[in-house]
C-alpha cells in the first residue's frame, strides 16, 4: 500500500509543552509513494522535534538557552573557519557563504578569510608547481600531502586530513594558507595540542591568531600550568573577535594559579549586556570558591533578578542557596523559574531533585568553572551563527572537563557546519550515566543517520533512546514515525495506540500518524476517522488536508470533497509540488482534464524526478489526445525507480495506451 505525502511537523501537541526553532529540512515535504527510495524527511522531522525539545534544556544545563538576547551592535563577526569540502579556492556555496556571512575577495582571487578585518595581509598563492618540489623522508610532496589532507576532511576523516595538512605546512612554512588550512583542520577535529602548535602568529586574521592565543593558554592550563597560563593573558587579554571567550575564561585559570586579585576583579561595564552577566556570574561563583558566601549571594541575586535576561541565573542562584542549605529558598526560585520559561531540563531536573532532598551539585571546580564559561561563549556565538567558533569553544570545554551535556551541544554545532561525522562521534560518546541525556544522544545520532538514508541504524539508535527512558512520549512519537518510514505499521500503530500516546490530550500529529498507519493497513474507515480528527484539531495544516483529501480522491469515496480539501492545501502552501500533485490529480478524477494538465506540468517543474507527478501528467496527456507525450512520460517514470505496482502499471499503459490499462492510483486496493 502506497502513501502520496507523509508531512513534516512543526511541534509536539498533546506530548509535551516545547519550545520549537527552525532547522533545514525541518518544514520539507515527504513523497509517500515510493517512500522508501526518497529521503526519510517524515523521521527527520519528527526526530528534530525532539531532538530540538531535548536539547533545549540540555543546552540549559550548562549554558543558558542559545537563543539568549544579544547585543547586536557588540556581536562578534561571522565565523571564518573553513569547513570540510571548502578549500581555498572556492566556498561551499555558490553564492552564499557558510551561515549567510558575508564574505569579500582577496587579491589573489580566493574567499576573504578575515571579515572582521579592516584590512588583511594578500597571502601568498599556492603555485600550481613548486620548484623544488617540497617532498619529506617518504617522497610525498607538499601539494599532495595538502590535496589528501582537504579530500580526507571531505570524506570525513577529521583526524587524518589534520595530520596530512600539518605535515604539508612543515614542507611550507611560508605558505600562511596551508598553516591556516591546517590549524582550522586540527581544531574541527578536535586536536588541539596541534592546533596550539600550528597557531598562526603574523600576516593572518585576528581570528586565527587570537584564536591560536587563547587555544594555547588554555591547552597550557589543561597541562598543568596555570600560572604560565595566567601570565599570558594578564600581559595581553584575548582581543577580538574572541574576547568575550577570553573574558569569560581569564578568571577561572587566574584563581586556579592563586592570582585571587585578577580572578576576583570587577568585570567590565562595557559590552554587550548578557555577556556581562555572565561575567558578573562567574565572579560570583569564584567569591562563593573563596567563601566570600554574603557577596556571592548578592551577586547571584541581582543577576536572578535582571529583567528579561535574569531566567539564565535562576539555576545558578537556586543551587547556591541549596550549598548553603536554604532548601525552601532554592526551591522558591526554581518553581518560578520553572513558571516562567516553556522547557528549562536543567532547571526542572534542580525543582525535582531539591523536592526530594538529593543533594545539590558541588561548586564547579576551577577546570569546570572555565569549562563552563566556554560553553557559555559557545552558546552566544551560536546565536550570533559563528557556529565554527563554537566548536572550537566546546573542543576546548571538553578538554578541561569531560561533559555529556557540553557533547550534545558540540554535535548540534558540528551538525549546524556540515561534519556530520563529527557529530556522530561527539554523540557516541555519551554514556548511559544519565539517562536523560543518554536517550537525548542516541535519539540524536538516529536523526543524524536517518539523514544519510541509514535508516535501520536510526531505528536501531532510537530503540536505545526508548530503553534509556521508556516513558518519555516523544521518542514514542518519533520511534512511530521512523517504523512507518520503514513500513513497519503494525508495530507504529501498537505505539500509537499504547497509554504513551493515546491520551486525552493526544494532538493533531499523533492522529494524523495513527490515520497514516491505519491506512497503510488497509483499514480505511478507521483511518478516515483519525485523519479527519486531526484535521479537526488543526483545520488550516496542509498536510493533514492533503493527505486526506488525496485518500477520498484517489479512492474514490468524496471525490467532490475531497478536492475542496486539496484547494485548500494548495491555497496554504503554493509552492509545494506534491500538493499541486494532489490538486492536479483530483481534477482529473473529477475529469476537468486541460485544467488537471496545467497544474500537473507544474507540479512537475517543482519535482521534476517525481516518478507518481510524472505518470500523473502522462494520464492527463492521454486523455486530451497528447499520445505522444504520454508515452514519453511514462517511459520516463520507468527511469525514475517506481515502486514495483506502479511500474507494472505504467509498463501496460505504455503497451496499450490508458484507455486499456487502469491507471495506477497510489494505492492497492
Amino acid at each position: 500500500m502506497q502513501k502520496h505525502w507523509v508531512p513534516a511537523f512543526a511541534g509536539m501537541s498533546g506530548v509535551g509543552k516545547a519550545t520549537i526553532r527552525p532547522l533545514a529540512g525541518a518544514g520539507e515535504s515527504v513523497k509517500g509513494r515510493g517512500m522508501i527510495a526518497s529521503r526519510s524527511r517524515l523521521f527527520a522531522a519528527s526526530l528534530t522535534v525532539l531532538a530540538l525539545a531535548m536539547a533545549h534544556g540540555v543546552a540549559a544545563q550548562e549554558t543558558g538557552p542559545a537563543s539568549a538576547p544579544v547585543n547586536p551592535s557588540d556581536a562578534h563577526p561571522p565565523a571564518i573557519i573553513l569547513a570540510p569540502g571548502q578549500t581555498p579556492e572556492a566556498t561551499p556555496a555558490e553564492d552564499e557563504p557558510e551561515d549567510g556571512a558575508p564574505q569579500t575577495d582577496a587579491p589573489n582571487g580566493d574567499p576573504a578569510i578575515d571579515v572582521a578585518a579592516d584590512e588583511e595581509p594578500a597571502a601568498p598563492p599556492i603555485p600550481e608547481i613548486w620548484s623544488p618540489i617540497p617532498t619529506d623522508a617518504q617522497g610525498r610532496s607538499a601539494y599532495g600531502l595538502y590535496l589528501a589532507g582537504k579530500l580526507a576532511l571531505m570524506t570525513g576523516e577529521g583526524e587524518k586530513g589534520a595530520d596530512w595538512l600539518s605535515q604539508a605546512n612543515a614542507l611550507t612554512p611560508e605558505q600562511p594558507r596551508v598553516r591556516e588550512q591546517a590549524f582550522t583542520s586540527a581544531l574541527l577535529s578536535g586536536d588541539l595540542d596541534v592546533a596550539a602548535r600550528l597557531a598562526p602568529t603574523a600576516d593572518a586574521s585576528p581570528a586565527f591568531t587570537e584564536g591560536g592565543r587563547l587555544i594555547s593558554a588554555i591547552q597550557t592550563f589543561v597541562h598543568g600550568d596555570p600560572r604560565a597560563a595566567n601570565a599570558a593573558l594578564a600581559a595581553r587579554p584575548i582581543a577580538a573577535p574572541h574576547s568575550r571567550a577570553g573574558l569569560m575564561v581569564a578568571p577561572w585559570i587566574a584563581a586556579a594559579a592563586g592570582d585571587w586579585t585578577r580572578a576576583l576583579a570587577a568585570p567590565p561595564t562595557q559590552g554587550d549586556a548578557l555577556t556581562l552577566a555572565f561575567a558578573r556570574q562567574n565572579r560570583a561563583l569564584l567569591l562563593e570558591k573563596r567563601r566570600d558566601y554574603a557577596e556571592a549571594e548578592t551577586e547571584l541575586k541581582a543577576l536572578s533578578d535582571m529583567p528579561t535576561i535574569g531566567a539564565l541565573f535562576h539555576r545558578a542562584y537556586g543551587e547556591f542557596l541549596e550549598r548553603r542549605g536554604k532548601r525552601d529558598e532554592a526551591l522558591a526560585v526554581y518553581i518560578a523559574a520553572v513558571q516562567g520559561q516553556a522547557v528549562d531540563l536543567a532547571t526542572t531536573r534542580a525543582l525535582v531533585r531539591a523536592r526530594s532532598g538529593g543533594r545539590p551539585p558541588a561548586a564547579p571546580d576551577f577546570r569546570q568553572g572555565a569549562a563552563q564559561a566556554l560553553t557559555t561563549a559557545a552558546a552566544q556565538a551560536v546565536a550570533e551563527r559563528g557556529n565554527e567558533f563554537a566548536v572550537v569553544y566546546l573542543r576546548l570545554a571538553l578538554n578541561l572537563h569531560e561533559d555529556s551535556a557540553t557533547q550534545i551541544q558540540l554535535a548540534q554545532v558540528l551538525d549546524r557546519v556540515g561534519l556530520k561525522a563529527a557529530a556522530r562521534t561527539a554523540l557516541s560518546r555519551v554514556g548511559p550515566e544519565d539517562p536523560v541525556l543518554y536517550a537525548n544522544a542516541r535519539a540524536q545520532l538516529a536523526l543524524n543517520l536517518a539523514e544519510d538514508e541509514q535508516l535501520d541504524a536510526a531505528l536501531t539508535e532510537l530503540r536505545a533512546a526508548a530503553a534509556a527512558q521508556p516513558n518519555d512520549p516523544r521518542i514514542a512519537l518519533v520511534m512511530a514515525g521512523q517504523l512507518l518510514q520503514l513500513e513497519q505499521h503494525q508495530e507504529a500503530l501498537d505505539l500509537l495506540n499504547g497509554p504513551l500516546l493515546n491520551t486525552a490530550n493526544q494532538g493533531a500529529q499523533i492522529h494524523f500518524l495513527r490515520g497514516v498507519a491505519l491506512e497503510s493497513l488497509n483499514r480505511i474507515p478507521e483511518a478516515e476517522a483519525e485523519l479527519w480528527a486531526a484535521h479537526q484539531a488543526d483545520p488550516n495544516n496542509a498536510d493533514t488536508l492533503n493527505y486526506l483529501g488525496y485518500l477520498w480522491v484517489d479512492r474514490g469515496l468524496r471525490v467532490d470533497q475531497g478536492a475542496g480539501l486539496l484547494a485548500q492545501a494548495h491555497a496554504a502552501d503554493p509552492e509545494n509540488g506534491n500538493i499541486q500533485d494532489s490538486l492536479g490529480w483530483a481534477q482529473f478524477k473529477q475529469g476537468y482534464f486541460d485544467t488537471a494538465v496545467v497544474t500537473l506540468e507544474e507540479a512537475v517543474e517543482k519535482e521534476p524526478a517525481n516518478a507518481e507527478i510524472n505518470d500523473h501528467l502522462g494520464d492527463a496527456y492521454w486523455q486530451v489526445g497528447r499520445r505522444r507525450e504520454a508515452v514519453w512520460l511514462w517511459n520516463r517514470v520507468l527511469s525514475l525507480d517506481p515502486e514495483p505496482e506502479r511500474k507494472s502499471e505504467v509498463e501496460r499503459k505504455i503497451a496499450n495506451g490508458l484507455d486499456d490499462a487502469t491507471p495506477a492510483t497510489g494505492v492497492s486496493q
